[in-house]
Protein backbone atom coordinates (compact mmCIF):
# COMPACT_ATOMS: atom_id res chain seq x y z
CA UNK A 1 0.00 0.00 0.00
CA UNK A 2 0.50 3.55 -0.53
CA UNK A 3 2.43 5.57 2.59
CA UNK A 4 -0.26 7.53 4.64
CA UNK A 5 1.79 10.67 4.07
CA UNK A 6 0.85 10.76 0.77
CA UNK A 7 -3.08 10.75 1.06
CA UNK A 8 -2.54 13.62 3.28
CA UNK A 9 0.00 15.78 0.88
CA UNK A 10 -3.23 15.26 -2.22
CA UNK A 11 -5.61 16.20 0.34
CA UNK A 12 -3.90 19.17 1.37
CA UNK A 13 -2.93 19.66 -2.59
CA UNK A 14 -6.63 20.15 -3.37
CA UNK A 15 -7.81 22.42 -0.67
CA UNK A 16 -5.23 24.96 -1.82
CA UNK A 17 -5.98 24.43 -5.24
CA UNK A 18 -9.51 25.82 -4.55
CA UNK A 19 -7.98 28.52 -2.67
CA UNK A 20 -8.83 27.22 0.84
CA UNK A 21 -6.69 26.69 3.84
CA UNK A 22 -6.74 24.19 6.78
CA UNK A 23 -7.45 25.79 9.93
CA UNK A 24 -7.38 22.23 11.86
CA UNK A 25 -6.24 18.97 12.08
CA UNK A 26 -7.73 16.35 14.61
CA UNK A 27 -6.56 12.81 14.62
CA UNK A 28 -7.16 9.67 16.74
CA UNK A 29 -4.72 6.47 16.61
CA UNK A 30 -6.96 3.43 17.35
CA UNK A 31 -4.72 1.43 18.64
CA UNK A 32 -3.49 -1.25 21.68
CA UNK A 33 -0.17 -0.74 21.91
CA UNK A 34 2.14 1.04 21.75
CA UNK A 35 1.54 4.12 23.62
CA UNK A 36 1.29 7.40 21.45
CA UNK A 37 2.51 9.80 24.33
CA UNK A 38 6.24 9.46 23.81
CA UNK A 39 5.33 9.61 19.74
CA UNK A 40 3.00 12.32 20.25
CA UNK A 41 4.82 15.51 19.35
CA UNK A 42 6.92 13.51 16.44
CA UNK A 43 3.56 12.36 15.27
CA UNK A 44 2.49 16.37 15.54
CA UNK A 45 5.66 17.61 13.66
CA UNK A 46 5.57 15.08 10.66
CA UNK A 47 1.45 15.71 10.16
CA UNK A 48 2.03 19.49 10.24
CA UNK A 49 5.08 19.54 8.03
CA UNK A 50 2.92 17.30 5.47
CA UNK A 51 -0.42 19.13 5.36
CA UNK A 52 1.78 22.60 5.46
CA UNK A 53 0.31 23.84 8.56
CA UNK A 54 1.80 24.67 12.16
CA UNK A 55 2.00 22.66 14.68
CA UNK A 56 -1.03 23.54 17.18
CA UNK A 57 -3.06 23.02 14.10
CA UNK A 58 -2.64 19.78 14.80
CA UNK A 59 -3.94 17.14 18.18
CA UNK A 60 -3.25 13.61 18.27
CA UNK A 61 -5.46 11.81 20.52
CA UNK A 62 -5.47 7.78 20.82
CA UNK A 63 -8.01 5.03 22.25
CA UNK A 64 -8.15 1.30 22.55
CA UNK A 65 -10.53 -1.11 20.85
CA UNK A 66 -10.92 -2.88 24.12
CA UNK A 67 -8.88 -5.39 22.44
CA UNK A 68 -11.55 -5.85 19.85
CA UNK A 69 -10.45 -6.71 16.36
CA UNK A 70 -7.70 -6.56 14.31
CA UNK A 71 -6.31 -3.45 16.41
CA UNK A 72 -7.65 -5.26 19.46
CA UNK A 73 -5.30 -8.12 18.55
CA UNK A 74 -2.49 -5.77 17.72
CA UNK A 75 -2.46 -6.69 14.09
CA UNK A 76 -2.07 -3.07 12.93
CA UNK A 77 -3.44 0.03 14.14
CA UNK A 78 -6.52 2.60 12.54
CA UNK A 79 -6.43 6.09 12.16
CA UNK A 80 -9.41 8.78 11.84
CA UNK A 81 -8.81 12.03 10.99
CA UNK A 82 -11.38 14.95 10.24
CA UNK A 83 -9.85 18.43 9.16
CA UNK A 84 -11.60 21.70 9.45
CA UNK A 85 -10.90 23.74 6.13
CA UNK A 86 -12.17 27.13 4.26
CA UNK A 87 -12.68 27.40 0.81
CA UNK A 88 -13.20 30.91 -0.58
CA UNK A 89 -17.24 31.79 -1.01
CA UNK A 90 -18.57 30.93 -4.45
CA UNK A 91 -19.51 34.08 -6.49
CA UNK A 92 -23.12 35.25 -5.90
CA UNK A 93 -25.69 33.82 -8.97
CA UNK A 94 -26.60 37.23 -11.16
CA UNK A 95 -29.76 38.28 -11.29
CA UNK A 96 -31.51 39.99 -13.95
CA UNK A 97 -34.43 41.37 -14.53
CA UNK A 98 -37.06 39.22 -16.36
CA UNK A 99 -39.80 40.52 -18.33
CA UNK A 100 -42.35 37.77 -16.76
CA UNK A 101 -44.15 39.89 -13.85
CA UNK A 102 -40.93 41.67 -12.83
CA UNK A 103 -39.41 38.73 -11.58
CA UNK A 104 -35.76 37.76 -11.81
CA UNK A 105 -34.03 35.42 -13.23
CA UNK A 106 -30.80 33.95 -12.01
CA UNK A 107 -28.05 33.59 -14.17
CA UNK A 108 -24.94 31.60 -13.35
Amino acid sequence: GAASHQFLNFAAERVRARGGQIDFLDVTLVCEAPKVGPHREAIREAIAATAGVRIDQVAIKATTSERLGFTGRREGLAALATATIRLPEPPAPHATPCPAGGRHAVRQ
